[in-house]
């Protein structure tokens, strides 16, 4: 036994205040590291993104994405008839650089693309249906990312859909907020320069049109 200053007797073999916080993080340390080994890699993750059906894909720093907010007026422009009535969508999903920081709380984020044929951009409705194949085909891979113990969120090729109309609409709460993900112009991404970075196709060419997403994780 030893006594302290205070003169309270205390067992030499009694751990100290660090030491065990030094031990929790230890232990905290090998689990992560435990579970990160179990995990898909970059390579994996990408490999599984393109037998999804996506034409592209790419793992990327959350820190490489370049935002501006001079993209948020095109949201304003309302040609979705989308803004005001979807909490995806501005003003009620967030303001640019809330968003950015959404984004920037994690460290990775898989992107990745489809390609569709399209003959004209009055097409509406084949447009529509594209968006919403290609937001569907990100949800099945998120499914499988999530269940490898990739926690993260959804940026997708256009606002949520997941309920039709949209809960704002009524007054109502969101009934998916955990599934609920808004769009890349949502979150001021400038999306040319993220698919050159990521060698994918960002013109529309021969009639082939790219949509891109996003998947961010940790």
């Amino acid at each position: 036994m030893t006594t302290d200053r205070s003169g309270t007797k205390k067992s030499v073999f009694e751990p100290s205040k660090r030491g065990l916080q030094h031990y929790e993080r230890l232990k905290k340390s090998a689990k992560r590291k435990r579970k990160e080994a179990e995990q898909m890699n970059k390579t994996e993750i990408i490999e599984l993104s393109i037998a999804e059906g996506f034409h592209g894909a790419e793992v990327i720093s959350t820190d490489k994405i370049v935002f501006d907010a001079a993209f948020r007026p095109y949201c304003e422009e309302n040609l979705c008839g989308q803004y005001g009535v979807n909490y995806s969508c501005p003003p009620d999903c967030g303001t640019p650089e809330q968003m950015k920081q959404k984004v920037l709380t994690h460290k990775k984020a898989l992107v990745v693309s489809t390609e569709w044929e399209i003959e004209d951009f009055s097409e509406t409705d084949k447009l529509k249906e594209a968006k919403a194949s290609h937001n569907a085909s990100m949800l099945r891979l998120i499914k499988k990312l999530k269940s490898d113990g990739h926690d993260g969120f959804m940026i997708g090729a256009s606002g949520c859909t997941l309920c039709k109309p949209c809960k704002l609409a009524s007054g109502e709460p969101c009934e998916h907020p955990d599934m609920m993900y808004s769009c890349m112009a949502a979150y001021c991404i400038w999306v040319k320069k993220l698919a050159e970075d990521c060698n994918m196709n960002y013109e529309y060419k021969n009639k082939i049109l790219p949509f891109f997403g996003m998947y961010v994780f940790d």
